[in-house]
């Protein structure tokens, strides 16, 4: 039996899935020369992999969108969504996974299953951190952080979640509401 890391398994998740759209489990093994046995024992099943690839894969693409934004404030907190968001739209992988399998995306990004929400939340009340007056309390940044996601998650899902698009208008007033409401 080969050994390897939760590291290299989820490195090789990535890349795997950047260049099918989809983490098949023994298409993975197989490419980093392990059994399917070894693959699940390092990482427990497909849902939690796939949620820590599809967050690494966000983070970068958050990373990239805080790093370009010019606007200071609520004004930089909401351009750096608009560029996350529109990075998302342009991910062919991502959008092959989602139209795929809409049931496990949903359960990888939105549930616990997959941890992703989560991170995705935590990583926005960062951001609110560093954008906003300092007396706002852990409290009103981790409400702020969670609405503000789901209003960008309902709107950036609103086809997996309701089989329909949203306004981007739309969901931009109603995420500056919230911020603004905070």
């Amino acid at each position: 039996m080969r050994v390897v890391s939760q590291e290299r398994v989820v490195r090789g998740g990535c890349a795997f899935f950047l260049r099918h759209g989809t983490l098949d489990m023994d298409g993975l093994a197989g490419s980093l020369s392990v059994s399917r046995a070894t693959l699940y024992r390092v990482v427990h099943g497909r849902d939690p992999l796939l949620g820590e690839v599809l967050w690494r894969l966000a983070e970068r693409m958050l990373a990239r969108a805080h790093a370009e934004t010019t606007s200071p404030g609520l004004d930089g907190v909401l351009e750096t969504t608009r560029r996350f968001a529109d990075q998302v739209r342009q991910a062919e992988p991502f959008l092959a996974f989602l139209h795929a399998e809409p049931a496990t995306a949903a359960r990888v990004l939105f549930t616990p299953a997959g941890g992703v929400h989560a991170r995705v939340v935590a990583a926005q009340r960062g951001i609110l951190a560093a954008a906003t007056d300092p007396a706002w309390s852990p409290g009103d940044l981790d409400g702020a952080a969670y609405l503000y996601v789901r209003i960008i998650e309902s709107a950036l899902y609103a086809e997996l979640l309701g089989g329909h698009r949203a306004d981007p208008g739309t969901t931009e007033r109603a995420a500056r509401a919230v911020l603004e409401a905070c």
